[in-house]
């Protein structure tokens, strides 16, 4: 049996096309989906249930299919960590022991970990953000994801583990629900404007957070794991950006394809840890370490998400009507 790659946290946003575009390169077999959860949908390759707490099976699933390979999602987000801030805190940094010890102990050769935007808070420079810069973060996730990174980079100093992590700013895409973050707004909205021609924002108009187009983050997030490991300068995250914009933009975006579609706004405390996020991000050192670049601006990822959502909604409705 050859080496495998596991994915943790696969039934989430991110995992659901990771898996999918890891099965196209590396084949069906090859990688390993896994998750608190079985999925919903019907999967193409194996599955594991996984309380990635549970180090006991951790250990045995990666011996199981000979796993060398981890890309590590699972974790509780922005918004649903404030609700629950010790439950928050013990699965995002515990996940990420889990799993650095496999490799500190030379069981795996190579972790993908994903940080987030949210490392950043109200200190923070919020437009451009350097790669390097003041870094107080007031959320349990955003705090979490900083520890996070300060760990991937004493482990890699330390015990020359290969672990390689980029902050994912908000991100977009039609292929799964929206899963409680602050920047989930931005997939709503879609759902919201073709099902219902409405959409009420808890944030505020002018809200300004650096998006990302799904297509994009999986690009970078296999891009960086390909990459040779000399060329890998910075080992706690990598800054990546995509593009910027505000409720009302993406609104009158929309507007363009569904005209009689409108926004309201009734702000909640997610508007709070919105403001503490930068507007734009500075990704020089992805784009010169590992030639990082997307391929999405808001109207191309506009067009996409209600081209793919109304081909969706229609097939669903459809087979709603035949049962």
């Amino acid at each position: 049996m050859g080496e495998r790659i596991l994915v943790i946290g696969s039934s989430g946003q991110i995992g659901t096309e990771l898996v999918e575009e890891l099965r196209l390169i590396h084949g069906n077999e090859n990688v390993i989906a896994s998750d608190i959860r079985a999925p919903q949908v019907a999967q193409n390759g194996p599955f594991e249930r996984l309380d990635i707490l549970n180090r006991i099976q951790l250990v045995d699933i990666v011996e199981k299919h000979n796993i060398k390979e981890v890309y590590l999602l699972a974790a509780m987000l922005s918004a649903t960590a404030e609700k629950n801030p010790a439950m928050g805190w013990d699965l995002n940094m515990n996940s990420l022991f889990n799993v650095l010890n496999l490799a500190k102990d030379g069981i795996i050769n190579k972790i993908f970990w994903p940080s987030s935007i949210a490392v950043f808070g109200p200190t923070t420079p919020q437009e451009n953000t350097p790669q390097y810069t003041v870094m107080e973060p007031t959320t349990v996730y955003g705090i979490s994801k900083q520890a996070g990174e300060r760990w991937c980079e004493y482990y890699h100093q330390q015990f020359g583990v290969d672990v390689r992590s980029i902050r994912y700013p908000g991100l977009i895409g039609y292929k799964s629900k929206p899963g409680g973050g602050t920047t989930d707004y931005a997939v709503d909205i879609f759902h919201q404007a073709i099902e219902n021609k409405s959409y009420e924002c808890f944030l505020s108009k002018n809200t300004t957070l650096p998006m990302m187009y799904m297509s994009d983050a999986i690009k970078a997030t296999i891009n960086i794991m390909k990459t040779d490991s000399s060329n890998i300068k910075i080992r706690s995250s990598y800054n990546i950006s995509g593009m910027s914009f505000s409720p009302s933009k993406i609104a009158n975006e929309i507007k363009k394809s569904i005209p009689e579609f409108e926004i309201s706004y009734k702000i909640d405390y997610r508007q709070a840890i919105a403001e503490s996020w930068p507007q734009s991000i500075d990704d020089s050192f992805a784009k010169a370490d590992w030639e990082w670049k997307p391929d999405f601006d808001l109207t191309s990822l506009s067009e996409i998400m209600l081209k793919n959502l109304n081909q969706l909604l229609s097939k669903k409705n459809r087979t709603l009507k035949l049962l």
